[in-house]
């Protein structure tokens, strides 16, 4: 379905993490995309509050770190505003445990250590899964996990997703807000640069490039089917 005339404001931390599959769907719609740097954004950004999606994407750094990267305490400030007006928004990795934090929610760095590779999510919200969450929880469908840090569940949040390591893999505010812990939105040729990137992490964590690059090639076409449907029937639901 296109929707013309509409726009997304995009917070991202690093240029190789970026909207993947999440950004032909949105083109397909007719929206606008802007793009803004987060670390040397001036804020606040009048356009996140005024605009009709709210991404906020991953990034190596911690939520808690506002000490070493400033501008963290101004980007919890600009998400608590979108979401106390109760717009719809987005936050993946990073962006969901801003999402928390601005909600109210403690980010802390996991017990259980990185959770870096290919898994599947399991609903663990009362009843059926929202048909729009549906996708991404059909037998063979994996996911990118990819970070070493975790949240508590902020006051009126729903969980809709665990794994055996962490229990806060998905969670939605009400009916405009998304925090997805994990990473529907990656590609086989994405993932590249993530290798490039985060590779002083991948080694100091022992995980193998080689290793990573097979299972992706495996799980990532699966993946990319779901993901399609996946963000048409959020993106239906939400706007």
């Amino acid at each position: 379905m296109t929707q013309r005339g509409l726009s997304a404001v995009v917070l991202q931390h690093v240029p190789f993490e970026d909207l993947g599959s999440l950004r032909p769907v949105l083109e397909q719609r007719g929206f606008a995309i802007e793009f803004a740097d987060a670390a040397t954004a001036t804020f606040p950004l009048p356009q996140t509050q005024v605009c009709d999606l709210l991404v906020v994407l991953g990034g190596p750094i911690g939520v808690y770190e506002s000490e070493a990267y400033p501008f963290l305490t101004s980007e919890i400030d600009c998400i608590r505003m979108r979401l106390d007006a109760q717009k719809p928004t987005l936050g993946i990795c990073l962006g969901a445990q801003l999402i928390a934090a601005a909600a109210g929610a403690r980010v802390y760095p996991g017990g259980r250590g990185p959770e870096i590779g290919w898994a599947p999510i399991r609903y663990s919200a009362p009843g059926e899964p929202p048909s729009w969450f549906a996708p991404l929880l059909q037998p063979g469908i994996n996911v990118l996990h990819w970070h070493s840090d975790t949240f508590d569940l902020p006051p009126d949040a729903t969980r809709l997703a665990s794994t055996d390591l962490y229990d806060n893999q998905a969670f939605t505010l009400g009916d405009f807000a998304l925090a997805l812990q994990f990473h529907p939105e990656v590609t086989s040729e994405g993932l590249e640069r993530w290798y490039v990137g985060h590779a002083y992490e991948l080694a100091k964590r022992h995980v193998s490039v080689p290793e990573l690059r097979a299972a992706t090639e495996t799980h990532a076409p699966v993946l990319a089917n779901a993901a399609q449907l996946f963000w048409n029937h959020w993106l239906d639901y939400i706007l």
